[in-house]
């Protein structure tokens, strides 16, 4: 089966997920600079949310371009992906509008860690549709980075308990994670492409 519809799909409703977020940021009502403060937590959070929205578009699209066919399987662990990611526009309100308060720090956590779960399991289902020995494999095969992520969003979840910033930072030392490169990624995409 082609994967070109996924790829679409995928792309079509990554796009919304922002619209959404964009669209929640309220203007402020005045015209100095002192009235931005009140919508800091607000636009830090759409930041970090922007984000991760950004690395997780970024690298399924690199693993769908490894990719050379899905399955049901395969569509159906992506919707999942994209099921949690479609929440994050929620959690993102909630943790800025109270101002970075436990629950909603918690419960952000939460969906990222789902969205890391879901896209693990979308990983797992692309190699085993193309097998132990094929480009995925070799590409996305060892997911340190991803299960780095996943302990990590436990651990936050766990820290909200303690204090709410360190969780944050460790949300934000997650999205620093995926800025450094996979060069075994890298190598297999530039085989293809070239």
């Amino acid at each position: 089966m082609s994967k070109t519809r996924l790829e679409a799909f995928s792309d079509a409703v990554i796009a919304i997920i922002l619209t959404i977020m964009v669209l929640e940021l309220k203007v402020p009502h005045g015209t100095d600079l002192s009235s931005l403060s009140p919508l800091l937590p607000i636009m830090l959070s759409y930041v970090l949310s922007f984000v991760h929205i950004g690395i997780y578009w970024n690298n399924h699209h690199h693993m769908l371009h490894v990719a050379k066919k899905v399955n049901g399987t395969v569509l159906w662990t992506n919707m999942h992906l994209l099921f949690w990611l479609s929440l994050v526009p929620f959690v993102t309100g909630w943790m800025g509008e109270n101002h970075f308060e436990a629950i909603p720090v918690a419960g952000y956590g939460f969906v990222m860690l789902m969205a890391g779960v879901a896209y693990y399991i979308l990983s797992r289902s692309l190699i085993a549709h193309h097998g132990k020995d094929s480009a995925m494999a070799r590409a996305f095969g060892r997911d340190l980075k991803g299960i780095f992520s996943v302990v990590t969003y436990l651990v936050a979840i766990a820290l909200c308990l303690v204090n709410s910033w360190i969780s944050l930072g460790l949300y934000v030392v997650v999205a620093l994670s995926w800025f450094i490169p996979d060069k075994r990624a890298e190598k297999i995409l530039s085989e293809i492409t070239d």
